[in-house]
C-alpha cells in the first residue's frame, strides 16, 4: 500500500507511505489516496483529518517512473492521467471534514498542491516548497485552481514563472502554510494543539463552512446575497443550529462536544 490511514477516536491520520521515493505520486498512490479520502469523507464517526508523509518528505510530486512513462502516453492517456490528479486534489479540497496538514518535509509540485488542499498546515522549518513543472518544459496546470484559490495570483505568477524553491518561512507569508515549527517534535504539538481548536466546533456547520469559502470567496458580493441569506436561515433551522443556540442560552457544552 502507497497509503496507510487509520482512525483512533475522532481522528483520521493518512500517512503518504513511499517514503524511499519522498512519497512522490504514481498512479497508484493517486488512487488509493483518493479513495481513502473519498471512504474517510463519508465516515460520521471521524471528526479530522491529519495528512503527513512518512520519513524525511511530506510528497515530492511525480514519481520518476511515472514521468518516464508519461513521455510514451498517448494524448487521451496524458489527459485521463491528469484528470486522476485534478481529482484527488478535489476530494482533498472538498472533504467534509477539516483537514490539517502535518507537513514534515519536502513538498514539491503536486506535493505542493496537496498541501494547498488542506485547511491547516504546519510545517517542520526544514520542509522545501516549489511549483517546478516550468524548469521542466511543464505547467502546473490540473494543481493551478487550487494553488491559486490558496495563494493569489500575485504569488502564483512569481513561483508557477520561475519555478523555484522556497522555504516555509515564504511558503508561510503567502499564505500556502499557516505555522512553522523547527523540528518534528513540535510539529506533533502543534497538530495536538489545533486538533482541540477545530472539535469544539459543530461537523455539519464545519462541512458547510468548507462549501461556503469555497463558494463564496472568489464571487462578486453582491451576487452572493441569495445564496449567503439563505444558508444562514437553513443552518438556524437545523438540529445542529437550534442545538448550538440552546446550548450557548443554557450555558451548557452543545451534544458534539459530550
Amino acid at each position: 500500500m502507497t497509503v496507510s490511514w487509520e482512525v483512533s477516536g475522532r481522528i483520521a491520520a493518512v500517512t503518504l507511505n513511499r517514503p524511499e521515493q519522498h512519497n512522490a505520486f504514481n498512479p497508484q498512490m493517486v488512487a488509493e489516496l483518493t479513495a481513502v479520502f473519498q471512504e474517510i469523507s463519508q465516515l460520521d464517526e471521524v471528526r479530522l483529518v491529519v495528512l503527513t508523509g512518512h520519513g524525511r518528505s511530506f510528497c515530492a510530486g511525480a514519481d520518476l517512473a511515472a514521468m518516464r512513462a508519461a513521455a510514451d502516453f498517448s494524448y487521451a492517456q496524458n489527459v485521463a492521467d491528469g484528470q486522476a490528479i485534478f481529482d484527488l486534489m478535489q476530494v482533498v479540497d472538498s472533504c467534509p471534514k477539516p483537514v490539517i496538514g502535518r507537513i514534515n518535509g519536502a513538498a514539491i509540485g503536486g506535493g505542493a498542491g496537496l498541501v494547498s488542499c488542506c485547511d491547516y498546515v504546519v510545517a517542520v522549518e526544514r520542509a522545501k516548497f516549489g511549483f517546478s513543472e516550468a524548469r521542466l518544459g511543464l505547467v502546473p496546470a490540473v494543481i493551478s485552481p487550487f494553488v491559486l484559490a490558496k495563494i493569489g495570483p500575485s504569488y502564483g505568477r512569481l513561483l508557477f514563472l520561475t519555478g523555484e524553491r522556497f522555504d516555509a518561512h515564504y511558503a508561510r507569508r503567502i499564505g500556502l502554510v499557516h505555522d512553522v515549527v523547527a523540528d518534528e517534535s513540535a510539529l506533533d504539538a502543534k497538530v495536538a494543539e489545533r486538533i482541540q481548536a477545530f472539535l469544539p466546533a459543530a461537523p455539519e456547520a464545519q462541512a458547510t463552512v468548507k462549501e461556503l469559502v469555497r463558494l463564496v470567496a472568489y464571487q462578486p458580493k453582491a451576487d452572493m446575497r441569495p445564496y449567503t441569506t439563505n444558508l444562514i436561515a437553513q443552518r438556524r433551522a437545523s438540529d445542529e443550529g437550534r442545538e448550538g443556540m440552546s446550548a450557548f442560552l443554557q450555558k451548557r457544552p452543545p451534544a458534539w462536544q459530550e
